[in-house]
């Protein structure tokens, strides 16, 4: 059927107006405006953040970091890492998704990344209507290693309010870790002081910030002993946690709604937020 150009205009502008509604706005930013403080063996590979910030009028003033996963070898940025924004806007918390550079054996140069994300936040906390003693950081699967590596040895200045796990490598056991993180991350050949030293269920302390972790029983990608262990070691210091482990979903579910258990999920972390 043909349509008319007036009608064509017509039908244009109620699309426009509906689009808004529908898509989640961002803006993106080079994470290091000159050269990064920790140089990469691959100069191509470039940090950046996603911002979406909720409606000034919606925002709480809360902020997280989002680190995806893939195992320090590439990221899962859409599983992992857009496609949480319009859940945490709606709840007026505004979500940066970080695109961090890979390790290649040196581990300071995610770090360094998620540290220097943290800052750019804070750093625009007014800018972006929010409470930069608010920011948590999130973290999946080798992404959930680096959150918690920042949770348990930033300095005060980055150290995030909180933090939120899925399906994390917590260790770098050989035993009980994701070895393909453990190499990427460390080096194939790793000393035990540094696997120790990253090892983050070791590293926990009291002023380790409070943590909501959630993975399968079935996981057989990244064992659960890993956030188990992590729980474990927050309850002995006194730090609040919650920890959730789903029957079924083995590993990598992150937002997916073909995921069994993900309303609940969703349910529990909106709940968890909500409680602090």
């Amino acid at each position: 059927m043909k349509m008319s150009a007036g009608k064509l205009v017509f039908m244009t502008a109620i699309l426009s107006f509906f689009t808004p509604a529908c898509a989640q706005k961002y803006f993106d930013i080079d994470l290091w405006a000159g050269a990064p403080k920790v140089k990469s063996v691959d100069l191509n590979d470039t940090a950046k953040v996603r911002v979406y910030l909720p409606n000034k009028e919606e925002a709480t003033g809360r902020a997280v970091v989002i680190c995806p996963g893939g195992g320090y070898s590439h990221l899962s940025m859409e599983n992992e890492g857009y496609d949480w924004a319009a859940l945490f806007n709606n709840m007026g918390i505004a979500a940066i998704v970080l695109k961090y550079r890979m390790p290649h054996g040196n581990c300071e140069v995610p770090i360094s990344d998620a540290e220097e994300a943290i800052k750019l936040v804070r750093h625009n906390a007014a800018n972006w209507n929010i409470n930069a003693n608010d920011v948590g950081i999130m973290g999946f699967s080798a992404g959930g290693h680096l959150a918690s590596t920042i949770a348990t040895h930033a300095a005060k200045d980055v150290l995030p309010d909180f933090q939120i796990l899925f399906y994390p490598v917590i260790t770098m056991n050989p035993d009980i870790t994701h070895i393909g993180s453990h190499d990427n991350f460390l080096g194939a050949k790793a000393k035990k002081k540094e696997e120790n030293l990253y090892s983050n269920d070791l590293q926990v302390t009291r002023v380790t910030p409070r943590a909501f972790i959630a993975l399968s029983d079935d996981d057989h990608a990244v064992l659960p002993a890993n956030g188990v262990n992590y729980y474990i070691e927050l309850y002995r210091n006194d730090v609040p946690a919650t920890l959730h482990v789903y029957p079924s979903g083995g590993h990598g579910w992150g937002n997916r709604d073909s995921f069994k258990y993900h309303n609940e999920m969703q349910l529990d972390l909106k709940a968890w937020l909500r409680s602090f």
